[in-house]
């Protein structure tokens, strides 16, 4: 019986045939999502922003601003309201309470009260209180985990392949990592550990479908030594297109299930990580591979250079010829 190919064995794309533009788009993406993480912020959710948080399910779904006033004429502050999932789960953000845990539980418990009298049939499902100090100490372990865990994959593939290398995966990073934080940022979603998470898995992941293409081209350069450059990213990208197809259409097929079957308190862990899965390999194509491109990688760039001295007194280089 015939194995099922998503990819076929000949295939012969020009991938970096549009390198320029792709990387003319993402430079504009990029500065995109700066501007909207600097004008509009994330909405960080209670783990960075500290409060409490009630997630409450309803019989029906209530309508936002009646039930926005109702909370409001409680005295605990200024609230959030927004659905969390289907229209009947609705998240509830308060600032926090004064008088410490006393005054949490206090809040919570008046909360609780006033939407069981107002709409019968209601569930408390869970309530978060973080303080403000816990959220710091969360905002700066949260940015330090993403910042070493990139610095130290990038230093691994400078050591494993060359320092070229490492810049491509260095810009890649980058570039996942800010179009990840942009999108975030354009549809507010709540950004929160799960999110974190999910960008520690992206830059793992994002980098896996590079290292295994910096691999075949580092094997690919000592195999052809005479093939141009270009046409040997091509070469070996088709080489490993049916890995990348493969791997990346089961990840989406589960993610996608998530999406849609999945509860609602990982949404946005699942989205953080589906895109991942398709700005991760836009990256390895055109913006990590390129970079071999532009900083001059050829055959010889890494191979060994031995001085000799002909009868003429002229010095001329040989190279050792590898594989």
């Amino acid at each position: 019986m015939r194995l099922l190919k998503l990819i076929p064995d000949d295939t012969n794309l020009d991938f970096l045939r549009w390198r320029n533009v792709a990387i003319a788009i993402s430079t504009l993406l990029i500065i995109a999502s700066i501007a909207l993480i600097a004008v509009r912020g994330l909405n960080f959710g209670v783990d960075f922003a500290g409060g409490q948080v009630v997630r409450t399910t309803f019989a029906q779904p209530p309508e936002l601003d009646k039930l926005r006033e109702d909370v409001t004429a409680l005295g605990l502050g200024d609230p959030s309201v927004s659905e969390f999932g289907s229209p009947r789960e609705i998240s509830i953000r308060l600032p926090l309470p004064e008088g410490g845990e006393g005054g949490a539980n206090a809040a919570a418990s008046k909360v609780r009260q006033a939407l069981q009298q107002k709409y019968p049939g209601v569930r408390i499902d869970a309530v978060d209180t973080v303080s403000g100090k816990v959220s710091e100490e969360l905002i700066w372990d949260g940015a330090l985990a993403l910042l070493l865990s990139a610095i130290g994959i990038v230093i691994y593939i400078w050591i494993r392949f060359e320092w070229q290398f490492g810049v491509g995966a260095m810009f890649s990073l980058f570039h996942d990592v800010t179009l990840t934080l942009g999108f975030f940022a354009l549809t507010q979603m709540e950004f929160d550990l799960n999110v974190v998470a999910a960008l520690l898995t992206l830059i793992g992941y994002s980098l896996n479908d590079t290292i295994v293409i910096y691999d075949r081209v580092r094997e690919n350069l000592r195999k052809y030594r005479k093939m141009d450059i270009v046409s040997l990213l091509n070469l070996s990208m088709n080489e490993t297109l049916s890995r990348t197809v493969a791997t990346n259409f089961a990840m989406l097929l589960a993610l996608g299930s998530l999406m849609i079957l999945g509860p609602s308190v990982i949404q946005s862990f699942t989205t953080a990580l589906l895109i991942s899965v398709i700005v991760g390999t836009y990256s390895t194509v055109y913006i990590a591979a390129p970079w071999l491109v532009w900083l001059k990688v050829d055959s010889d760039s890494f191979l060994p250079k031995n001085n000799t001295t002909t009868s003429g007194g002229e010095r001329m280089t040989s190279h050792n010829e590898g594989y």
